[in-house]
């Protein structure tokens, strides 16, 4: 899928501009870690394998659920939308696992959710779920205002440790 493609698809999907606006800034964001990610490796004389083409356009979609809700299920709703305009798995997992740093199975029943396992698993989707966790609107913020903000907005403490440690695991990657 293409950039202008994805674009498409949230307008046609009915994402408010405002949310395509954060989309936008979220791949971006997303695709420069990844990048830097991969610079990172390369000097160190390592290889990681990141495809930065699904970061990016995860980036973008990762929020197509919210033209139906923008309850915590819109991760739900925007992969069957991905799944109902036959988009690549690697994109609905994405997707479906961009929230917070992932939400676990035993969690997710007590949220509402379809009981299955909604972690990021892949480098791809790690990356697209940190990228969002940092992208407050379209700016880029650090990681101890999100967590603050969080805590004000009473989140629970696990998922805030989930961030953390998600912030954690992707720093270390870019040293």
């Amino acid at each position: 899928m293409k950039e202008i493609e994805a674009i498409e698809l949230l307008g046609k999907s009915g994402c408010p501009e405002g949310v395509i606006e954060h989309c936008r800034a979220v791949a971006a964001y997303a695709r420069e870690i990844a990048t830097d990610i991969r610079i990172c490796a390369l000097k160190k004389g390592e290889h990681v394998k990141i495809d930065i083409d699904v970061v990016y356009i995860g980036g973008l979609l990762h929020d197509i659920g919210r033209s139906r809700t923008h309850g915590i299920s819109h991760a739900v709703e925007g992969a069957r939308i991905a799944i109902e305009n036959g988009l690549d798995e690697k994109l609905v997992n994405i997707i479906e696992r961009h929230i917070g740093a992932g939400i676990p199975i035993d969690e997710a029943a007590a949220l509402g959710l379809p009981v299955k396992d909604y972690m990021p698993s892949t480098l791809e989707e790690k990356i697209v779920a940190h990228a969002d966790n940092l992208v407050s609107g379209i700016k880029v913020v650090s990681l101890d205002e999100q967590v603050a903000g969080l805590r004000r907005r009473q989140l629970d403490e696990k998922a805030i440790q989930r961030i953390i440690a998600l912030n954690s695991e992707i720093c270390a990657m870019l040293r």
